[in-house]
């Protein structure tokens, strides 16, 4: 906090080297992150009026939420902080802030596709300020400079997506089948099973195994002598087995290997990125161990959804062998890595001794050799700065579908940004968001696969309409059948298939299910023998029992021209899947039909024909 303000566990100032920052923590509590303000250059009364403001942006209930959030917005106040101090007169107080000094910022990095998302965090962070001149105060009410159109992103094709899953499941699988070997050899030796005896390679094996499963490092020693006393290096034979790394992967997983895991995770779930870092390991196991297709149950944070920020994701659909954590040595390796359970089954156990050393409730968590600052190296959770990923990907040398300018393939960059881009193309449904942010946040900006979304919505269609006439059209009655039915009643109805009484009551319009009329409602193929029939009356177009006379014929163009109506409306797949087989028998209906007929029956439709097909098409009238 400012000089002389109160410390809180918030706003700190190190009274040993007089640094001022700002500790802020993520909105689930596991993190912080200093935000340092003394290397500013700004006059202190300007400082301390930023960094009152910085306080109550990143405040509990703010609306900054992620540790990324508060990490853009000290940004912008660095680099305004740079082009102040560029000026010849650079403002000392908040009230001596002009709208020039904002707008002269955005111009000074206006050559940066950064520089809007810049000036947006500087505006939301000043308009937090005390103090500030009513001028000021106007521009920061204006509109923004709009930002300029960024590249679409585009998604990966299926055999792109096919290559990226079968080299993490590669990664995945030599890391299981490495970890459990090492784990059962440490075991054998801990238990009196295995005696290295003159063996001394295999002593000093076992020996770094227990100090590894104990410490996650090497032993290391310190030098005492000459220029280089002090200097902390590993013995010479622990060396021979390899860095360090690669023995503290004995029995936990690298970075990369969980890097990995999340491209995994996000291929068979498609959530956010920030999500899939923070996959939880704590879980419910819905089938309750019952020997059942197993069930796990995770609770996801997506914060920046506000007060639906909490949501619960199961991971299901393996073989009923499987189960978290107790028995992990029956899993089978090559066959836990297709499912989303399967998948969390190892990764929960491949890295629980790692949770257990470093605690926490993070599901990725690998070594690393090396880390900036203070970290260094050891165990840690998966970086969210998408930094691992980036350079997995590199080291796998995948090619994508396309050719560079010189006409060879390019290579194929993996981002979980587009893994989750290609999971809610391929599957057409929202992700922990709505169907309006999944057609324009996401497929409307996706310009991957537009050629293959075609080809599956025209093999859809052409399945769906095969399908519907296959399954036949209901049966009708012309006009003319309806007036020999008053005068030869057997004689119609034995044509019809039904009962002389039965046949009365359907002229007589007793038994209309809105397309038509039923013969049988305790007969019919949608329920058992002798119960009442419970589909919905769209089904009714390929029943054996239903019955089309001339009086529905303004019902059907109703329904067939709303189904037409809804494909403009809606995304062409799922209305391919849900509406092209009843389509197809409206439109073998209509055409029994001639062109006068349809027209004369869609100009005859009444009012309560128009709310009752609305309520129809609702499914109001289906039974829940």
């Amino acid at each position: 906090m400012p000089q002389g303000g109160p410390k809180t566990k918030r706003g700190l100032l190190d009274s040993d080297d007089g640094r001022l920052l700002v500790r802020c923590y993520s909105q689930d509590g596991e993190e912080h992150r200093d935000f340092h303000f003394s290397p500013l250059s700004m006059a202190p009364g300007l400082k301390d009026a930023l960094l009152a403001a910085f306080v109550k942006r990143t405040a509990p209930g703010a609306g900054l939420t992620s540790l990324g959030s508060m990490e853009k917005s000290h940004r912008a106040l660095v680099l305004f902080d740079r082009y102040l101090a560029s000026l010849s007169w650079p403002p000392r107080e908040a009230s001596h802030l002009t709208p020039e000094h904002f707008e002269g910022f955005y111009d000074s990095r206006s050559h940066i596709g950064s520089a809007s998302t810049e000036l947006s965090e500087l505006k939301c962070t000043l308009v937090r300020v005390e103090g500030i001149s009513d001028a000021l105060a106007g521009r920061l009410a204006g509109p923004l400079p709009r930002r300029p159109q960024g590249e679409a992103k585009q998604s990966y094709s299926r055999s792109e997506l096919k290559r990226i899953a079968d080299a993490a499941r590669t990664d995945l699988r030599a890391a299981a089948r490495r970890i459990r070997d090492n784990r059962e050899l440490l075991r054998r030796s801990r238990e009196g099973e295995l005696d290295p005896g003159d063996d001394r390679l295999l002593a000093e094996r076992l020996e770094l195994l227990d100090w590894v499963d104990r410490f996650a490092d090497v032993p290391r020693m310190t030098r005492t002598g000459g220029k280089t006393a002090g200097m902390v290096e590993t013995p010479r034979w622990v060396k021979k087995f390899g860095t360090a790394q690669k023995i503290v992967s004995w029995l936990h997983l690298t970075t990369a290997e969980v890097a990995a895991g999340a491209v995994l995770l996000a291929v068979m779930t498609g959530e956010n990125p920030d999500v899939i870092y923070k996959v939880p390991a704590a879980h419910h196991r819905a089938d309750g161990y019952t020997g059942a297709a197993g069930t796990a149950i995770v609770a996801l944070q997506k914060p920046r959804r506000g007060r639906r920020a909490h949501m619960d994701l199961a991971l299901s659909e393996v073989p009923d062998w499987i189960s978290v954590p107790e028995t992990p040595d029956e899993v089978a390796a090559r066959d836990e890595l297709h499912t989303p359970f399967g998948l969390y089954v190892l990764l929960h156990d491949l890295t629980a001794r790692s949770r257990a050393m470093i605690g926490g409730n993070r599901l990725l968590i690998g070594y690393s050799a090396t880390g900036g600052g203070s970290i260094g190296r050891g165990l840690r959770p998966l970086s969210d700065n998408g930094l691992p990923v980036s350079r997995l990907g590199q080291s796998w040398g995948l090619t994508a579908d396309t050719t560079d300018q010189r006409g060879e393939l390019a290579p194929l960059h993996v981002r979980l940004d587009l893994l989750r881009l290609t999971y809610i193309e391929l599957h057409q449904k929202p992700v922990a968001h709505t169907e309006k942010t999944a057609a324009t946040t996401y497929l409307a900006r996706n310009r991957g696969n537009v050629a293959e979304y075609q080809k599956v919505v025209a093999s859809t269609l052409t399945s769906e309409v095969n399908k519907a006439r296959a399954r036949g059209a209901m049966a009708t009655m012309s006009a003319q059948d309806v007036e020999r039915a008053r005068t030869e009643p057997v004689v119609v109805a034995a044509e019809q298939g039904v009962e002389p009484a039965t046949l009365q009551r359907m002229i007589a319009g007793e038994l209309d299910t809105v397309l038509a009329a039923c013969s049988d409602h305790t007969g019919g193929p949608h329920a058992p023998p002798g119960e009442p029939c419970r589909a919905s009356f769209m089904q009714c177009l390929d029943c054996e029992c239903a019955r089309a006379l001339p009086r529905h014929l303004p019902l059907q163009v109703l329904v067939h021209d709303r189904l037409a109506e809804r494909r403009d409306q809606m995304d062409a797949l799922p209305w391919a899947q849900r509406f092209a087989g009843p389509h197809a028998q409206l439109a073998d209906l209509l055409d029994q039909h001639d062109e006068a007929a349809v027209h004369d029956a869609r100009r005859a439709a009444t009012a309560a024909d128009h709310t009752l097909i609305e309520r129809f098409l609702r499914r109001e009238l289906d039974l829940r």
